[in-house]
């Protein structure tokens, strides 16, 4: 019995690493493409009425907080930021209901703060940096609280 429970630990921890990793590649990959075209990024931001810093604060958050996820290092901060950028991006710019394009991005970026969200809730799990370093007794308290 207490195999089979640490069998389904196991899996259930190289299940939510893959959620990870699959929450955090849309935002590695949007915002390493974002940074590999700065003049272009800046260019579409004036379009939309928003300044350099605010896409350069993007470009930002999107890796940042997208390796976040990935490692699992501040996690529940990184999903929690990812989550309200979400639902920003959604009802910012995708609420023309009459385009299902616009429509289909608006769902979309619901269903991924709603991953976040329970990402942020549920932490990293065991294959994480946070994992690793709960494991010390040597952190501050403010750290292990975020963790």
């Amino acid at each position: 019995m207490m195999e089979n429970a640490l069998s389904r630990l196991r899996l259930a921890d190289l299940v939510l690493l893959l959620g990870r990793l699959l929450l955090s590649l849309i935002f590695l990959h949007e915002g390493s493409s974002l940074a590999k075209n700065i003049t272009a990024t800046i260019d579409t931001f004036a379009t939309l009425g928003l300044s350099a810093p605010v896409a350069l604060a993007v470009i930002a958050l999107q890796l940042g907080a997208g390796l976040s996820i990935a490692t699992g290092f501040l996690n529940r901060l990184g999903a929690l930021a990812l989550a309200l950028f979400c639902l920003a991006t959604a009802f910012l710019f995708h609420t023309n209901f009459a385009s299902q394009n616009e429509l289909l991005h608006f769902e979309k970026d619901l269903a991924i703060a709603g991953g976040m969200f329970v990402l942020a809730a549920s932490g990293a799990g065991s294959i994480s940096i946070d994992e690793l370093l709960q494991r010390t007794n040597r952190l501050h308290p403010w750290l292990r609280a975020v963790l």
